[in-house]
């Protein structure tokens, strides 16, 4: 076995989402899910199939974003995984009406961050076996921190 660090390719300004998924239908759930949620967001969605004809699925609304997501499909290689690359909104969004899609098994990661997805490559394939998300910490908010988010949260709209 081979263990690999994949980098994502993050256009800027954007967000991506990796999870796990099992089935064809896969892609079109999730485009539907994300419209049916958010129609102002932009988006593109890659679903790597693990049998059959091994594609990579390809649905969203904005040509760019689902050429982003093709490139981290088929970079990190994984069967029944899917990525999405989105603008105009935040995971917060979706990421609970993602859950919700019978298909999806699990969520590895929703961020703006560098993401590094850990591959490990066998004779029959690739799977994720994890993410590497932004940056170690480097110590504990204080006082100032604490203000700081809570200015942030209200900012961007999140709290009142």
């Amino acid at each position: 076995m081979e263990l690999k660090a994949v980098r994502l390719a993050i256009p800027d300004g954007a967000n991506v989402i990796v999870g796990q998924s099992h089935f064809i239908k896969t892609v079109e759930d999730i485009y539907e899910a994300i419209v049916n949620t958010n129609p102002a967001m932009r988006f593109g969605v890659a679903f790597c199939e693990a049998s059959g004809a091994c594609l990579v699925r390809v649905e969203g609304n904005d040509d760019a974003l689902r050429a982003a997501a093709v490139e981290n499909a088929l970079a990190v290689g994984a069967g029944h995984t899917f990525h999405i690359v989105m603008r105009d909104g935040f995971p917060i969004n979706i990421l609970g009406r993602l859950k919700e899609v019978p298909e999806v098994c699990g969520i590895f990661c929703a961020t703006a961050n560098p993401v590094e997805v850990i591959v490990a490559e066998t004779e029959q394939g690739r799977g994720v076996l994890g993410v590497i998300d932004g940056s170690a910490p480097r110590g504990v908010e204080d006082a100032a921190g604490v203000e700081w988010r809570h200015s942030f949260l209200r900012k961007i709209g999140y709290k009142r």
